[in-house]
């Protein structure tokens, strides 16, 4: 690594910062703080951006407790910060670990750790220190693994999650620059074994310098830029097809223009096929690639058939495709409790007051026992809706039967204090920026 490096300086920040927009006029942001050189950078330089803003930083250490020497290397952590006048936070990871696929599982604990703390302050803007050499090292990844254009273009600076974003301000800052920034500070820091350890693919990169030296982050660089360009404009068109050909329901399902499928290009309508199906079935994970274009040549020659894709029926209706839940892929119904909020079916927002009915259960019409042998009474929303949705749509009932199905326009008489149920996917549709107004 050079040691002649300029440090980073919060000029540049700024400049990184202004150019991804979207921050309060004072701004609450959140840092994911490891202790290594990296994230410490950051949010040295991230606290002086929010306080010259009127501002305010948190910065939050995640405790995977994977290491003896975890909860120690997290609370020194916490003194360099509060030396500094931060405020640190620390999040830890309890319960059972997996034997294998541990570093996934402990990404995912970790973003998950962090996103569920950020909308639990009301913070919309949590920042993560990926810099040049992390970026190339994804590139390269990706390449190996045979990813097309938006997985070669790498991480993007902004990624939209529930209620708030992940913002990535140092993608084009190197490494050596946030080490002479710590050096410049006289900041220690902590390093990370696993970072060494070749049983992980980007460990083994490090040690094998293949994204090292200068000559190939610079070739990766160029790659990056030219492959970012090309997501961007595709991101635009697909956007502009979602908008022209598909509808969303506040029921949790869509409309979709089945003539879209065979006016763009073959790759075009299996991406804006994958993302209906990701949007309605809550798939945790990207469908296969294979699988979406047999749906897409599946629609094309028998376009009176219905079909299955990850956790969603495609049913053909009226000239037009409905895209509906697949009821056997569904999450259990839940039993509700009174002033407790939950995300339920990786789809739907359920607020139910702090005076709810006791005993509700939230479930889809057709997960009800005693639902499915009862008749409700008629109303216009019924009508309205092809007969084939009712039992894909939210509803709460208790022992003695339905109480709410708000999307059918129904709740039983006397009933009072009912929960909010608000389509809200965990898979957008779009990919829509992120605006603070």
């Amino acid at each position: 690594m050079l040691t002649s490096a300029a440090p980073l300086t919060l000029a540049e920040l700024t400049v990184a910062l202004d150019a991804i927009g979207g921050f309060e006029a004072c701004p609450f942001i959140a840092v994911a703080v490891s202790g290594g050189p990296d994230s410490l950078s950051l949010t040295l330089l991230a606290e002086r951006w929010a306080r010259q803003r009127d501002g305010k930083l948190i910065a939050l250490t995640v405790d995977h407790r994977l290491r003896p020497e975890s909860a120690e290397e997290a609370r020194t952590v916490g003194g360099w910060l509060a030396e500094r006048g931060i405020a640190h936070r620390v999040l830890e990871w309890c319960g059972p670990k997996p034997a294998t696929g541990i570093q996934a599982a402990a990404r995912a604990a970790r973003y998950r750790l962090l996103a569920d703390c950020c909308r639990a302050q009301g913070c919309l803007h949590l920042l993560t220190a990926h810099h040049r050499e992390d970026q190339a090292e994804t590139h390269l990844i990706r390449e190996r693994a045979g990813s097309g254009i938006d997985g070669l273009a790498g991480m993007s600076a902004v990624r939209e999650m529930p209620g708030m974003r992940l913002v990535r301000p140092l993608l084009a800052v190197p490494k050596a620059r946030l080490l002479a920034l710590l050096a410049a500070e006289r900041q220690p820091f902590l390093s990370d074994p696993s970072n060494r350890n070749p049983v992980f693919e980007r460990a083994r990169l490090r040690l094998g310098e293949s994204a090292s030296d200068e000559a190939t982050i610079e070739r990766l660089t160029a790659a990056l830029r030219g492959h970012g360009r090309q997501r961007i404009a595709r991101g635009q068109e697909l956007d502009r097809w979602l908008a022209i050909s598909v509808s969303l329901h506040p029921g949790g399902f869509a409309v979709l223009d089945p003539a879209a499928i065979g006016r763009v290009e073959a790759e075009l309508a299996e991406r804006l096929l994958g993302r209906v199906a990701a949007c309605i079935g809550g798939a945790p994970y990207p469908l296969r690639q294979e699988r979406v274009a047999r749906l897409r040549a599946g629609l094309l020659q028998q376009p009176e058939r219905a079909r299955t894709l990850g956790g969603c029926r495609f049913v053909p209706w009226r000239g037009h495709l409905l895209v509906i839940r697949e009821l056997s892929g569904a999450a259990p119904p839940v039993p509700l409790s009174p002033g407790t909020e939950l995300a339920w079916d990786r789809r739907f927002a359920v607020m139910p007051p702090p005076s709810a009915m006791p005993g509700l259960v939230l479930g889809y019409l057709g997960q009800s026992e005693i639902s499915g042998g009862e008749r409700l009474p008629a109303t216009r929303r019924q009508s309205e809706l092809p007969r084939l949705i009712h039992a894909v749509l939210p509803a709460v009932w208790d022992e003695a039967g339905v109480v709410a199905a708000p999307c059918l326009g129904y709740s039983r008489a006397g009933a009072r204090a009912l929960p909010m149920i608000a389509f809200h996917p965990l898979n957008p549709l779009s990919r829509a920026g992120f605006t603070v107004v």
